[in-house]
């Protein structure tokens, strides 16, 4: 129940407040941590909760297959991500945890991501028979990285988010020729075809 409203208050672009979550709960602060743990654990389980399955439909959604699916993959949640209005408001509210909750140990949700990238990588590198020249986990960490640093250039650089530069650095880290990968090439691709 917890992890429910706290969920839907995190996807209205709400803040997550513990002291509000207890007294709609009809219990303590001391009772709601033993059921979610501090702030920033309850935070990192939701924003899981929402990337997971963002994850899981851009895998889906990919097509081809080896470094060009991984790719592409990881191009439609990066772009998934930095359309996301509400994670949008949560990162310009609460900069500063947000990245340390997303980009350090803090919580579980970097270790998650490289998991859910590497467990792509080795299903696709089986399919395609595909090696590659670092350790898939190290890949899949440089992968997350790169990710980073796009989706939040905002916070760390001033720049806007920008999911194509994200998407053309995996290409080129993955040795793949770019095509349709970006929103700038489909919608070049569009126009092209009017």
């Amino acid at each position: 129940m917890a992890f429910d409203i706290s969920r839907k208050a995190f996807l209205a672009g709400e803040r997550v407040d513990m002291q509000g979550l207890a007294s709609t709960l009809g219990v303590d602060r001391a009772t709601l941590f033993r059921w979610v743990g501090n702030r920033d654990q309850l935070l990192g389980e939701v924003i899981w909760s929402v990337a997971e399955p963002t994850l899981r439909r851009a895998f889906d959604a990919a097509e081809g297959e080896g470094a060009e699916r991984v790719s592409i993959a990881i191009a439609g949640f990066v772009v998934a991500v930095t359309e996301a209005e509400f994670f949008g408001v949560y990162l310009r509210r609460e900069r500063e945890r947000a990245l340390r909750l997303l980009t350090t140990q803090a919580s579980s949700f970097q270790h998650r991501l490289i998991d859910a990238f590497e467990e792509l990588l080795v299903k696709e590198n089986v399919a395609s028979g595909a090696t590659s020249l670092l350790p898939v986990r190290d890949l899949a960490y440089v992968i997350a990285r790169i990710c980073e640093s796009f989706i939040y250039s905002d916070q760390i650089t001033g720049e806007p988010p920008n999911p194509d530069k994200a998407a053309l650095a995996i290409a080129a880290l993955l040795g793949v020729v770019q095509k349709k990968h970006s929103r700038a090439n489909h919608d070049t691709d569009k126009e092209v075809r009017s």
